[in-house]
C-alpha cells in the first residue's frame, strides 16, 4: 500500500468514516488507554468511526482490534503569551471553564491532520481537497464538547446561581427603613449571620451550622410562617451587587435577584455606600474548613522536597475529588492491586478483553490508572508559564494525571461520586472494593479486594449460660474512640479550667493554647473487643428477654488491615461533630489476641428460634459497613441495622433517609423480627426463571425474591448486596448455626496478627462531606505526602491525625 496516494487511500476508506451525531460521545482530550493528550509528544489520534481517542503508542492496537483506519490527529504546542495580559473577573466557582477562575495555564496552539493506518499516511487539515464527508466529520469533532469534560463542567456549572423565579414578581410590604449598620436579629441577640427578608424587611439570623455555630434558624422559621421567599445576607451587599448572597427558601438555593437594587431601595438601602463585612455562604464554608489541622496534615510551611518517578505520580483534583485521590494512592501502594492491574496486566491485555467502549470498563480504567500512577511516565517536573525548560527538582511540581475516566466508571453505580461535592473517603473505599469484587466475580482468584477482607465473629452469651455465634465479612475495622482513655488527662483538666476562665472574662483561646485528648490506638482496639451488654436480648432458651454479653473477634487476619477512626459523632439536637482528638498510633501493632476462638468445648448453643429463626434465614442481613458508618454518626446500633435491612443494604444515604423518616415509629426500638413476614411467600416461578437467566443459582433467586417480597429489581439488588448469600451462609448469619458448614471466611487470606503501618488518609474539616483529604504513604523506607497532584518527602508525618489507617501484615 506504500505506493497508493494518501487521498486515494482515504477515499477507499470513506465507508469507515462517520459524521458524529449530537448524541455521540466524542473523546479528544485524553487517550482511552493512557493519560496521553494532544499536548503529549505524539499528540492524540481520534478514531473517526468510534470517536475514541488514542495516544501514539496505542492507536495501532485500536486498528488491529477494530480495523478502523482513518484518524484525526490533534497536536497542541505551547505558544508564548504576554505576561501582562489582563485577568478576567470570575463569575463562577470553577477553574478552567467559561466564567471561572483564570488558572494561569500555558496557552497552546492546535494543529490537525488526517492519518490513515497502518501506513500512517497523512493529509493536511483544513483542506478543500478533502472529501466533504471527512470535512464535515472533522468539523463536528472539533466543535463538539469533549466527553471527558462534559460531566465535569456540568457538575461545576450546576453550582452556578440561577435567577430566582420569585424575584421579578416579588411583592414588598410595610414601611421599614433598614439602618446601614448596627443590625440585630429580631428574635434573638445574634449580630452576625443576619438575613434581610426582601418582602417586609424583617432581619433574622441564619441557619445553625453542623458544628453548632451560625444562627438560630430564625430566618428560615420566619419563611415557614409567612411564605416570604427571598432574603439577602446583610454584610455581603456592596456596590458589586452580583456578589451579594441572596437565598431563595422555596428554591432552597443561592439565587440571583436581577431587581436587587430596587428591592433594597424599598427599605432605604443605598447599596453603593455599604462595605462588605460578612462572608457569603460559600466563603463561610471554606472558612469553617480551615481549622487547626489544616497546616499539620498538609505539612504547610514545611520545605517539602518534591519526588518524581515510578510510584510518585500525583492525581489532579477534578473538583473536590481529593477523597478519591488519597484513597487510590494508598490502594495502589499495595502489592495485591499492583500485581493485578500493573505487573500482571499490560494495557494491551486489558484493551483486548475490554468491550467496544473501553472508557466504561472498570478493568480497563483501573489498569490505565495503575500504569499512570506506577510507571513514572507522567511523573516529571512541569514547565511553568513563562519558562522554556523544566525547573530544578527542588523547586518543581508535577502536573499529575486527571482520573476522569476512572471516576466516571466508578461513579456510574453511585450517583453521589459523580458530583463535585466532597464525599466520605471511607464510603468511597468500601464502594470501590465492592465494584472491584464484582468485576472479578468470574475469576475470584484474581480479585485484589480479597486482600482487605476478613471475617468477624460476635459471641453472644445469654444469661442462661448458652451462647450464639454470628459471623460476617468486612473490609474495615471501625473503631470508637474512648476519650476517657486519654493519656494526658491532667493537661486536659488544666486547659479546660483555663478555657472556662478566659471565656468568663470574654477572652479568646488561641489555637496554640488548645490541648487535645491523646488516646492510644491500643485503647481503641481494646474497646472493640471489650464485652458489651445487650439489654432486651430475646433468648430462645429462656423464651424471654434478658441481658446478654456480646464480645467480638476476627476469624481471619487480612493481608491489609484498615482501621477506621470514628471521629464523627452525633451531639444533642442531631448535630454531627468531629472529635478534636489525637490518636497515638505505633508503627507496628499486634492484634493476635483479637482472634476469635469459635465454639469452645463445653459451650452449648442457643436453640434456633421458631418460627422466627426460619423466617430470618431468608431475610437480608444488615450490611455491617452501612451499620458501622451510621453508628459512627451516633445513631443507635439497632436503628442502624433496621435501616440497612429495610433499604435492602442499598447504601448509607438510603439507610440514613429511612432512619430519619422512621425515628418516631412506635416500634423503632423493638427487636428485629420478621414475624409479620414469617408466612411462606408464594414465589412466582417465572420470576425465579428470570433471575436464573441472569446467571444466579435457583436457591439464591428464591431466597432473594422472598426477602424482597417478590420484586425482581429489589431481589437483584439484594443478591448483589449479599454476595455471600447461599444456603450455608444463610445459616452462618443465624444466631446458632448447628452442624458443619462452609465458614464465611473460607478462602480468604490469613496469617499472623502483627502489622506495620504503611498508609494514612487524613481529613481536614468539620464533616466528611466537606474539607480536604490527604494521604501519607511509607514508600522505599520514607514517608511521602500525596496531596492531590503534589508529591513530596514528608517531614512531619501526622500519624496521630488519621481518619483511615492502613496496615500491612508482617510475614515472619
Amino acid at each position: 500500500m506504500e505506493g497508493i496516494n494518501p487521498m486515494d487511500l482515504l477515499r477507499s476508506n470513506l465507508s469507515r468514516v462517520r459524521i458524529p451525531e449530537p448524541t455521540n460521545r466524542i473523546y479528544k482530550q485524553e487517550c482511552c488507554l493512557s493519560f496521553d493528550s494532544p499536548r503529549s509528544e505524539g499528540g492524540l489520534f481520534v478514531d473517526m468511526n468510534t470517536f475514541l481517542a488514542f495516544g501514539k503508542d496505542y492507536v495501532g492496537w485500536n486498528y488491529e482490534k477494530t480495523g478502523n483506519p482513518v484518524y484525526l490527529h490533534i497536536k497542541q504546542t505551547k505558544k508564548l503569551v504576554s505576561e501582562d495580559r489582563p485577568l478576567k473577573k470570575p463569575t463562577l466557582l470553577a477553574i478552567g471553564v467559561d466564567g471561572g477562575f483564570d488558572n494561569n495555564e500555558l496557552e497552546y496552539e492546535e494543529t490537525h491532520k488526517i492519518v490513515i493506518l497502518p501506513s500512517h499516511a497523512t493529509l493536511p487539515f483544513p483542506s478543500v481537497e478533502l472529501p466533504e464527508k471527512v470535512r464535515l466529520a472533522v468539523d463536528a469533532i472539533l466543535m463538539a464538547e469533549g466527553a471527558e469534560w462534559k460531566e465535569q463542567v456540568a457538575a461545576w456549572t450546576a453550582d452556578k446561581k440561577q435567577i430566582s423565579a420569585y424575584a421579578m414578581e416579588l411583592r414588598q410590604i410595610g414601611n421599614v427603613v433598614v439602618p446601614p449598620s448596627g443590625w440585630k436579629c429580631a428574635k434573638c441577640d445574634k449580630r452576625d449571620n443576619l438575613w434581610l427578608n426582601l418582602t417586609d424587611g424583617m432581619i433574622l439570623c441564619g441557619r445553625r451550622n453542623w458544628d453548632g455555630t451560625g444562627g438560630n434558624n430564625h430566618a428560615i422559621e420566619y419563611y415557614k410562617e409567612t411564605g416570604y421567599p427571598l432574603a439577602v445576607k446583610l454584610g455581603t451587599i456592596t456596590s458589586d451587587l452580583d456578589a451579594a448572597d441572596v437565598f431563595s427558601y422555596p428554591e432552597d438555593d443561592s439565587v440571583i435577584d436581577p431587581l436587587l437594587a430596587q428591592h433594597l431601595a424599598y427599605f432605604g438601602i443605598d447599596f453603593s455606600s455599604l462595605q462588605k463585612t460578612e462572608m457569603t455562604t460559600a466563603e463561610r464554608e471554606l472558612d469553617q474548613n480551615t481549622n487547626f489541622d489544616w497546616d499539620r496534615i498538609q505539612e504547610s510551611g514545611q520545605d517539602v522536597e518534591p519526588i518524581f518517578g515510578p510510584g510518585y505520580t500525583g492525581l489532579v483534583n477534578l473538583g473536590n475529588s481529593c477523597y478519591m485521590a488519597a484513597t487510590m494512592q494508598v490502594v495502589f501502594s499495595t502489592q495485591s492491586f499492583c500485581r493485578r492491574y500493573y505487573m500482571n496486566q499490560s494495557l494491551k491485555m486489558a484493551f483486548e478483553t475490554a468491550p467496544a467502549d473501553p472508557t466504561v470498563d472498570l478493568n480497563m480504567q483501573l489498569t490505565k490508572l495503575a500504569h499512570g500512577l506506577l510507571s513514572g511516565k507522567y511523573s516529571f517536573p512541569a514547565v511553568e508559564k513563562g519558562e522554556t525548560t523544566a525547573p530544578s527538582v527542588k523547586d518543581a511540581k508535577q502536573e499529575g494525571i486527571p482520573p476522569r475516566m476512572f471516576k466516571a466508571v466508578i461513579a456510574a453505580s453511585h450517583p453521589e461520586f459523580s458530583t463535585v461535592r466532597q464525599q466520605d473517603a471511607l464510603e468511597f473505599f468500601l464502594h470501590f472494593l465492592d465494584q472491584v469484587e464484582r468485576s472479578n466475580a468470574v475469576k475470584p482468584e484474581l480479585d485484589p479486594s480479597r486482600s482487605f477482607k476478613f471475617g468477624v465473629e460476635e459471641r453472644i452469651l445469654c444469661s442462661s449460660g448458652k451462647v450464639a455465634y454470628i459471623k460476617r465479612l468486612d473490609y474495615i475495622l471501625s473503631l470508637n474512640i474512648p476519650l476517657h482513655e486519654a493519656t494526658n488527662k491532667e493537661e486536659l483538666e488544666a486547659f479546660n479550667k483555663s478555657k472556662a476562665e478566659k471565656i468568663s472574662e470574654g477572652k479568646d483561646v488561641s489555637s496554640d493554647e488548645i490541648v487535645r485528648p491523646r488516646v492510644p490506638l491500643e485503647a481503641c482496639l481494646a474497646n472493640f473487643a471489650a464485652p458489651e451488654e445487650i439489654p432486651d436480648f430475646y433468648s430462645s432458651a429462656l423464651k424471654a428477654k434478658t441481658t446478654a454479653i456480646k464480645t467480638a473477634g476476627l476469624t481471619s487476619f487480612p493481608d491489609y488491615l484498615v482501621l477506621h477512626m470514628r471521629k464523627f459523632v452525633m451531639e444533642a439536637g442531631w448535630v454531627p461533630k468531629k472529635l478534636d482528638v489525637y490518636i497515638d498510633v505505633p508503627d507496628v501493632i499486634d492484634i493476635s489476641h483479637m482472634r476469635s476462638k469459635g465454639l469452645q468445648p463445653g459451650e452449648e448453643l442457643l436453640p434456633e428460634a421458631a418460627p422466627e429463626g426460619a423466617a430470618e434465614s431468608s431475610q437480608p442481613v444488615a450490611d455491617e459497613a452501612i451499620v458501622a458508618q451510621l453508628a459512627s454518626m451516633g445513631f443507635n446500633q439497632l436503628h442502624c441495622q433496621k435501616a440497612a435491612i429495610n433499604t435492602l443494604n442499598a447504601g448509607v444515604e438510603e439507610a440514613m433517609n429511612w432512619l430519619l423518616s422512621h425515628m418516631d415509629d412506635p416500634d423503632i426500638d423493638a427487636p428485629i423480627s420478621h414475624e409479620s413476614q414469617s408466612a411462606e411467600i408464594s414465589i412466582d416461578q417465572s420470576k425465579v426463571d428470570t433471575l436464573i437467566s441472569f446467571g444466579f443459582q435457583e436457591e439464591i433467586a428464591r431466597m432473594a425474591l422472598k426477602a424482597s417480597g417478590g420484586d425482581i429489581e429489589k431481589a437483584t439488588d439484594w443478591i448483589f448486596n449479599n454476595p455471600n448469600a447461599s444456603a450455608s451462609s444463610a445459616m452462618d448469619t443465624n444466631a446458632s448455626s448447628n452442624g458443619p458448614s462452609t465458614p464465611v471466611d473460607a478462602g480468604l487470606p490469613d496469617g499472623g496478627g502483627r502489622y506495620r503501618l504503611f498508609g494514612i488518609v487524613s481529613h481536614i474539616g468539620t464533616s466528611t462531606q466537606c474539607g480536604h483529604y490527604v494521604a501519607h504513604i511509607l514508600k522505599d523506607g520514607r514517608w511521602v505526602i500525596f496531596n492531590d497532584d503534589k508529591v513530596g518527602a514528608s517531614i512531619n508525618t501526622p500519624k496521630d491525625m488519621g481518619y483511615l489507617y492502613f496496615f500491612e501484615r508482617i510475614n515472619s
